[in-house]
């Protein structure tokens, strides 16, 4: 039988009480509303697959509703426009507003069904390719036949299986959101939207609407959370959600229930949770940085991914994969490793694990001109990334300039921080305190951010 909700919009008794029936005896959950205001309420409520829309109703009609959900970015699923005396023009009308199509009234129940299964199936692989184009940009993990690895996918095929919130917990560049990615395409939400958050790139002040959504007189705008709906949700580094986010948070999936900021309904939701961090949760909890019930409703099941360095029989096979890949989707001469120079990354520590690997393969790729990768610019490749202080050392004021244009972005910026953050603790005598007046952060939030920085505060810090 088919599953999923539709949201009814038609001011006849009889076509909603009929449609509904019909609906649900196909296994649909099915909402009604009697009017263009009803409707809206409806949507606050719940988060349709497919809307039914009558297009001639009192106060407000069906392509006047559909114009206003199109100009305010409200359109997340297919609509289906119904009219018992329509025209070509608001057939038109309603297609160039995004209406998925049009059936008219008598309604045939058999061709409307037909409908909907072919507005949610549109809908699934408009998803799908989203996911796919997003996709492009990485060869799907876990990659590797070292015994961790071999251990690693034993343990994700099992949490396939099943809807339990999941913690994953590795190094930075481990690939923690491709394993999220690989579990939900092989999970049962794998129809529903993967929604990743990264709590760390939205400016603080647009988080809340961000996450949770909002709601007032022009309309309701769907947090990434409620956009999970039905799918999973992948909270990438959770450990940047500050305590009252976390607060809010662990409240909203303890209820499995949303209320938007500006709104006063909730919304149910129905949604797994896989979020990740490479830091150390518990440490965070004893030092009073991060909620424990919210440890909780995350690390129902934890899941280890292990460095490079811990699995480094795999790193040919890596550099063969990500040869074919950019040789691939950017048109580069494929290049070859040959036994030195695989024996070579095999013993490099990879403290940026296989995000560095990733881009040291592009890197050899582009700048090569031969069809046999030398050892040499192996070396020169490892050097300049062998230039940058380890994140546990504690820098002197040599180690604050130069930041490697190399990196991805959010690397780069780690770098700057922590070269910034430790010239200024140098300026400041070592105390942490004078140091958050002087950078304009409140002292935990500084703490905090020292320490996923790398940087220990109680070697390098007094306070006054």
């Amino acid at each position: 039988m088919a599953s999923g909700r539709v949201l009814v919009v038609d001011d006849e008794p009889d076509i909603r009480s009929t449609v509904k029936e019909i609906l649900e005896d196909e296994g649909y959950q099915v909402t009604l509303a009697a009017s263009a205001a009803a409707a809206r309420e409806a949507r606050t409520q719940i988060r349709p697959d497919v809307i039914l829309l009558d297009i001639w109703m009192p106060e407000l009609d069906g392509i006047s509703l559909l114009r206003e959900w199109a100009a305010t970015g409200a359109l997340t699923c297919p609509v289906i426009m119904m009219s018992g005396h329509g025209t070509v023009e608001t057939a038109v009308e309603a297609t160039r507003l995004g209406a998925y199509d049009f059936v008219e009234k008598p309604i045939s129940l058999a061709k409307l069904l037909l409908t909907i299964e072919r507005a949610r199936e549109a809908s699934r692989l408009k998803r799908e390719n989203d996911g796919l184009r997003e996709q492009l940009a990485l060869p799907l993990e876990p990659v590797g036949s070292s015994k961790a690895m071999t251990a690693l996918r034993a343990q994700l095929d099992k949490l396939a299986q099943h809807e339990t919130s999941i913690l994953i917990q590795g190094e930075a560049g481990t690939g923690k959101e491709t394993l999220a990615r690989w579990l939900h395409a092989r999970s049962s939400r794998r129809s529903g939207a993967f929604v990743a958050v990264a709590p760390g790139s939205i400016p603080r002040e647009h988080l809340v609407v961000a996450l949770f959504g909002a709601e007032d007189a022009n309309g309701v705008q769907q947090g990434l959370l409620e956009q999970a709906n039905g799918g999973t949700l992948f909270l990438d580094e959770v450990a940047e959600l500050d305590p009252e986010l976390q607060q809010r948070l662990s409240s909203v999936l303890e209820r499995r229930a949303l209320v938007r900021s500006g709104g006063a309904g909730n919304v149910v939701l129905d949604l797994r949770v896989i979020a990740a961090t490479a830091q150390n949760l518990e440490a965070q909890i004893k030092a009073g940085l991060f909620r424990e019930e919210l440890y909780y409703l995350l690390n129902v099941v934890p899941l280890a991914v292990p460095p490079l360095r811990k699995r480094s029989e795999d790193v040919p096979e890596l550099l063969r994969l990500y040869g074919d890949f950019f040789a691939s989707r950017d048109k580069l001469p494929y290049r070859h490793f040959p036994v030195a120079v695989q024996n070579r990354l095999r013993n490099h520590d990879w403290p940026g694990n296989v995000r560095e690997l990733r881009n040291l393969v592009q890197r050899l790729l582009i700048m090569g001109n031969s069809e046999q990768i030398e050892l040499a610019e192996v070396e020169a490749a490892l050097g300049s990334a062998a230039g940058r202080a380890p994140r546990e050392e504690v820098a002197t004021p040599a180690t604050t300039s130069g930041i490697d244009f190399n990196l991805p972005l959010r690397e780069a910026r780690e770098q700057f921080e922590r070269a910034y953050l430790l010239r200024q603790l140098q300026d400041a005598g070592g105390s942490v305190g004078r140091l958050a007046k002087m950078v304009g952060m409140e002292r935990t939030h500084l703490y905090r951010k020292l320490r996923d920085l790398g940087v220990d505060v109680r070697t390098i810090a007094r306070e006054e």
